[in-house]
């Protein structure tokens, strides 16, 4: 028997030896997995099991396993990277921390290991229960079930679920004897989901109140993770090049960065571990001991008969080291935790806000195959306008936007902005002012303030009357603290990052229920946002536009090295956008149409949307047409373009010679594509070799182009393949790859 999604079957355990009810299988050795997974799969879903001594309780979907035992307390006992036989955990730490009423617990976890440097099963079997620790009192199994509401009101990946599939543990404590009286109704229940095909599992932590008292959560650390180290190096100079990169760790608290390293610093931390007392460092200063949880306390309280559920931790080990191998991984993982973020509308950004020219937007992206328009930054639209004429000014459009297919929605300022009274303002702990030194954006709203509690209904209102179907929200909370009281949502400083981060994501949660789509420029997506900015510098779009050309190839190259193509917004400056005059824009667009067409295919040929900002999509037939075939084009072949890239088989654009993005695909028809780009002025024809190890394709394949009647291809023992292409002067072409018919 096993637990997966399609059995909705749900096991429950009441003691802490009680495991009877599942299967005792034969743990899997730790040789390295003999397919690659990237490509071919696992071949059967996470499941659950006894070990073969029935010891253990596992967790196991061919890429990663965990174990536990449940006695003589619940704890972690293994962490094994199954697709290279390498054990992760070397260390028994407690599941979690919990502060509560100021007092910290300990929840489960074994005591009694004297070397820390490895864990073997003689010294398993001889360790003890922590009495002081919280102890496990039953354990349940079902399935995952989706953390956030995803309405699918547009085109999205092909090969994605939600919620994923997999299999879910929750292991229940109680605190021991001796605790303080208040805590004996208290439940702290740890929860674990291991997804199906993706090396990846997820943690967090709930407090049940059942008592007739609240409690006060002070802070918690839902995973405690005592890891093998990356390096064994004596000295202590290089000490950050250490921090393991062979584990992946994601949380939802990620906030202050567009991107995944500079998101996700507030939400976790690699320390040092006092108890690994053998390791080689000098100093014993090796970061080898994982910590998640929040920087700053969260200070919740919880109610009698109610609960408070911790963020989710997504950790998990890569398979090498290899960039795009670790890139490759990131982008399946994005697909099966935030699925939302393969949403990825063509957009246009309208430049003015008067009736008459959005709908003039409106009817060329019907015409064009767009299929959104925002009323942009700048526009004269104001979306926190909370009046009953802005709501149906908003109305109005929208209703002729969706009677044409086209969602409408608009901008709205937030993290960059200042507001008056200044106490509605973030106020810096270190002045007692707003703004100052260590503010990002120098400053920032709170939204516990009183304006800030205003701001967000009149945008909740805004979404829920008018129908709009986007927002752009520039941006999120970013991160900074706040040393006011603001009850009853905010204690002050420690507490000030926790209650803010909430307040965002509790509205991006909202909105994707209501199938908005979110761009934000902040590493929101695992609470319900899709885009955020590619990489990039945004008075580049005032340099001359043969430059822009080139700088769009290598924001995509570079921003798709750690995110899927759909996750990252471009810009396309229709009309003038911060300086750099007729040189930088493409108005009138009949003038430049070379340019606008390379811009065309640039981002679309990468799978990324870009904001094509201006008046119009048109001005003249000729314009139209040629708009209009590159829309077809990316929508005849849409899926493979917003797959991921492969960036060792593909090569930077540096204006120098043949640029080139590769998307590959094994789950789709089409396996692979091939778009290169001329940036020079001399038509070339060239045999490239192209690396099709992610495509799934073997032996030999169907490739179409271009130019050209298709044709058979034969991949080689490296599994690529050798294809002819003629890229005219400036210009760009496209092959395509699928299996023989």
């Amino acid at each position: 028997m096993t637990i997966s999604l399609s059995l909705l079957l749900i096991l429950s355990g009441g003691g802490s030896d009680d495991i009877s009810a599942l299967p005792l299988l034969p743990s899997p050795d730790l040789a390295p997995a003999e397919r690659d997974w990237l490509v071919e799969g696992v071949g059967r879903g996470a499941r659950a099991y006894r070990s073969a001594d029935g010891k253990e309780l596992i967790l196991d979907n061919t890429l990663v396993r965990r174990s536990f035992r449940l006695a003589p307390n619940a704890a972690t006992v293994g962490l094994d990277n199954l697709m290279t036989g390498a054990a992760i955990l070397r260390a028994v730490r407690p599941e979690a921390l919990v502060v509560l009423n100021g007092e910290e617990h300990t929840i489960g976890g074994l005591v009694g290991q004297s070397d820390h440097a490895f864990l073997d099963r003689a010294t398993l079997d001889g360790m003890a229960a922590d009495p002081q620790a919280w102890r496990f009192t039953g354990y349940e199994l079902s399935v995952p079930a989706e953390r956030l509401a995803w309405k699918r009101v547009r085109h999205h990946a092909p090969d994605v679920s939600w919620p994923p599939k997999g299999v879910a543990l929750r292991l229940d404590f109680r605190a021991p004897e001796g605790a303080p009286a208040a805590l004996g109704d208290v439940r702290v229940s740890v929860h674990y989901e291991l997804y199906d095909g993706v090396p990846l599992f997820s943690k967090w932590i709930t407090v049940h109140n059942d008592s007739d008292e609240p409690v006060l959560v002070d802070d918690f650390t839902i995973e405690i993770l005592a890891a093998v180290e990356r390096d064994s190096l004596v000295e202590t100079r290089d000490i950050e090049s250490l921090k393991p990169p062979h584990l992946r760790v994601e949380t939802e608290y990620s906030m202050g960065g567009l991107s995944y390293g500079n998101s996700q610093s507030h939400g976790f931390r690699w320390t040092e571990d006092p108890q690994f007392q053998s390791q080689v460092n000098y100093t014993r200063a090796t970061p080898c001991l994982l910590e998640v949880g929040p920087a700053n306390q969260v200070l919740r309280t919880v109610a009698p008969g109610e609960r408070l559920a911790s963020y989710r931790a997504f950790i998990g080990p890569y398979d090498s080291e290899d960039r795009t191998r670790m890139a490759l991984t990131d982008c399946r993982v994005y697909k099966s935790i935030a699925p939302w973020a393969t949403e990825n509308p063509l957009m246009m950004h309208v430049r003015h806000a008067d009736e008459a020219s959005v709908k003039l937007a409106i009817d060329q992206c019907a015409e064009l195959g767009f299929e959104m328009v925002i009323l942009t930054f700048g526009s004269g639209f104001h979306t926190d306008d909370g009046s009953e004429q802005n709501l149906e000014r908003m109305r109005t459009l929208v209703d002729y936007g969706r009677e044409r297919n086209i969602d409408v929605g608009s901008y709205s300022l937030l993290s960059s902005r200042r507001v008056r009274p200044d106490g509605d303002n973030c106020i810096n702990p270190q002045t007692g002012q707003p703004g100052g030194a260590g503010m990002i954006h120098g400053g920032t709203p709170s939204l516990a303030s009183g304006w800030g509690q205003n701001y967000l209904s009149v945008l909740r209102r805004f979404y829920s009357e008018t129908g709009a179907m986007l927002l752009e929200h520039d941006g999120p909370y970013p991160g900074n603290l706040d040393a006011s009281s603001r009850p009853p949502l905010q204690h002050g400083v420690e507490d000030s990052r926790y209650v803010n981060w909430s307040l965002s994501a509790d509205l991006y949660r909202e909105l994707r229920a209501r199938g908005v789509y979110i761009n934000a420029p902040d590493w929101y997506f695992l609470v319900g946002t899709s885009k955020c900015g590619m990489g990039y510098r945004e008075t580049n779009w005032s340099l001359p536009r043969a430059q822009q050309v080139i700088h769009t190839r290598q924001n995509i190259f570079d921003g798709t090295r750690y995110k899927l193509p759909t996750m990252g917004w471009m810009f396309v400056p229709l009309t003038q956008y911060h300086g750099g005059g007729a040189a930088a824009t493409v108005e009138p667009l009949d003038e430049h149409l070379d340019h606008y067409e390379a811009m065309l295919a640039s981002n679309l040929g990468g799978g990324v949307q870009a904001c094509y900002r201006g008046p119009r999509l048109y001005d003249t037939p000729r314009v139209r047409d040629a708009v209009k075939r590159h829309t077809d084009w990316f929508h005849a072949h849409r899926d493979i373009l917003e797959s991921a890239i492969v960036h060792s088989a593909s090569r930077r654009a540096d204006g120098r010679d043949l640029d080139w993005f590769l998307h590959a695909n094994p789950a789709l028809e089409e396996r692979a594509m091939l778009v290169v780009y001329n940036p020079l002025d001399t038509h070339i024809t060239r045999t490239l070799t192209v690396d099709l190890r992610y495509s799934g394709l073997r032996g030999s394949c169907h490739a179409s182009g271009a130019t050209g009647p298709p044709r058979t291809t034969t991949l080689n023992a490296d599994l690529r393949a050798r294809t002819t292409v003629e890229v005219p002067a400036n210009g760009w072409t496209w092959v395509s790859f699928s299996r023989n018919p």
